[in-house]
C-alpha cells in the first residue's frame, strides 16, 4: 500500500529557488570523485558512500523527487514504483532518467541500471518481499538508504503498514533531503530545498484555526479501504492546522476500515487521494467521489451531502516532501469552506 562540499556556487545560481529542476551537477558525469566518504545511521543501519553516486536508483516515487528537486537527474540510473504523475516543475528533469517499472520492479531489473546506490521510501521496498534486502545491495556493493521517516518511531515488522509509535514530524522529511545532499556533495541545495519547504509551511499555517474539524484520510480502495491512523504524513497536516483525524485513535499507518465505521465518525471534510496507478480500486479522486455518492452507508455523511473533499496526490498523503503541499491544500480548502480562520 501506502505503501561533501558545497555544490559550486555558480551551479546553485542557476537552479530555482523553490525546485532545483534540471540543475547540473557540480562536476562534469564523469569526473573522478575525491570526496571524503560519507557514514550515515540510516534505519538502523550504518551507510557508507564512498565517493557521491553517479548511476543512483530511486526504488519510490517519493526519494524519485528528492532526488531530481536536487538537480541529480544526470546523476540517476532509474526510477520506479510510482502513484502519481511527476510534480510539477520536475517533468523535464524526470524525463531524462529512465523508469524501471510503474510499480515494484524486479532486483533483476534494477541490477540492469547498473546502480551505485539506491533509495527506498518505504522498509518495505527493501526488506523482505520488496525488490531486494539491503543485505543483497550490500554483497554487490551498493549501498541502499531507507527514507528516516518510515522507521523513526516506527514499527514496521507486522503484516500491514506498520504502526506509529509516536508522531512523525515534518523534520524526518527534512532529514531525508539532508542526507541525501550529503551522498550527493550537493548540501548547500539541500538547505535550500529545506530552507524552501519550512518558508511554505509557515506561511500555510500562519493564522490558522481549524480546530474542532475533524477529517478523515481515504488513500485507495473502495471495498475495504486504507484510512490514516494518527500518526504519519496525515498527522502532520492535521497538527499544522489545529485539526483532527477521525481515526486519531489507531496507530496503525493506513488501517483498512469498515465503511460502517467511517460513517460512524461522520467527519467534516474527506481528504481523498488522487492517484494514478492501478493496483487498487478506486485509486483516482474521481472514482473515490463516485463511490461516496452513489453508496447508501457513505451518501449522507456530512462530507459527502456538502462535497467537502479535499484532493491530494498519493505522495503529499506518504511522508515526502509533497506532504508541505498536502498542508497547503487542506488549509486552503477548509478556509474555502468556512471551517477555519
Amino acid at each position: 500500500m501506502p505503501f561533501a562540499r558545497p555544490a559550486r556556487p555558480t551551479a546553485l545560481l542557476l537552479c530555482g529557488a523553490v525546485l532545483l529542476t534540471g540543475c547540473a551537477a557540480a562536476d562534469p558525469p564523469d569526473a573522478k570523485s575525491a570526496k571524503t566518504a560519507v557514514t550515515l545511521e540510516n534505519c538502523g543501519r550504518t551507510v557508507r558512500v564512498d565517493s557521491p553516486p553517479r548511476r543512483a536508483v530511486a526504488l519510490n516515487q517519493g526519494a524519485a523527487e528528492i532526488m531530481l528537486s536536487l538537480g541529480l537527474a544526470d546523476r540517476m540510473a532509474g526510477t520506479a514504483t510510482w502513484t502519481d504523475p511527476v510534480l510539477k516543475g520536475l517533468e523535464k528533469a524526470n524525463a531524462q532518467v529512465p523508469r524501471i517499472a510503474d510499480n515494484s520492479p524486479s532486483f533483476e531489473r534494477v541490477l540492469d541500471a547498473d546502480p551505485d546506490f539506491v533509495a527506498a521510501s518505504f522498509e518495505s521496498t527493501l526488506g523482505k518481499g520488496g525488490v531486494a534486502t539491503r543485505e543483497q545491495f550490500g554483497k554487490l556493493g551498493v549501498p541502499a538508504y531507507v527514507a528516516p521517516s518510515d522507521c523513526a518511531g516506527k514499527d514496521n515488522t507486522g503484516d500491514g503498514d506498520g504502526a506509529r509509535e509516536k508522531p512523525l514530524g515534518i523534520d524526518a522529511v527534512y532529514t531525508e533531503i539532508h542526507d541525501l545532499a550529503r551522498i550527493f556533495d550537493v548540501e548547500d541545495r539541500g538547505d535550500e530545498l529545506v530552507t524552501e519547504l519550512e518558508r511554505r509551511m509557515d506561511e500555510a499555517t500562519s493564522g490558522i484555526d481549524a480546530s474542532g474539524v475533524s477529517l478523515l484520510f481515504w488513500f485507495a480502495n473502495a471495498e475495504s479501504p486504507y484510512m490514516a491512523g494518527c500518526c504519519g504524513a496525515p498527522g502532520i497536516m492535521t497538527r499544522a492546522l489545529g485539526a483532527r483525524n477521525v481515526f486519531d485513535d489507531t496507530h496503525e499507518e493506513w488501517p483498512q476500515i469498515n465503511w460502517e465505521t467511517v460513517a460512524d465518525r461522520d467527519p467534516d471534510v474527506l481528504v481523498v487521494g488522487d492517484l494514478t496507478r492501478k493496483s487498487q480500486t478506486a485509486e483516482s479522486a474521481k472514482r473515490k467521489i463516485a463511490f461516496l455518492e452513489s453508496d447508501p452507508v457513505t451518501r449522507n455523511m456530512t462530507a459527502v451531502r456538502k462535497k467537502r473533499y479535499v484532493l491530494l496526490s498519493g505522495q503529499a498523503l506518504n511522508p515526502t516532501l509533497r506532504t508541505v503541499e498536502g498542508v497547503e491544500r487542506v488549509a486552503a480548502a477548509l478556509r474555502e469552506f468556512g471551517l477555519a480562520g
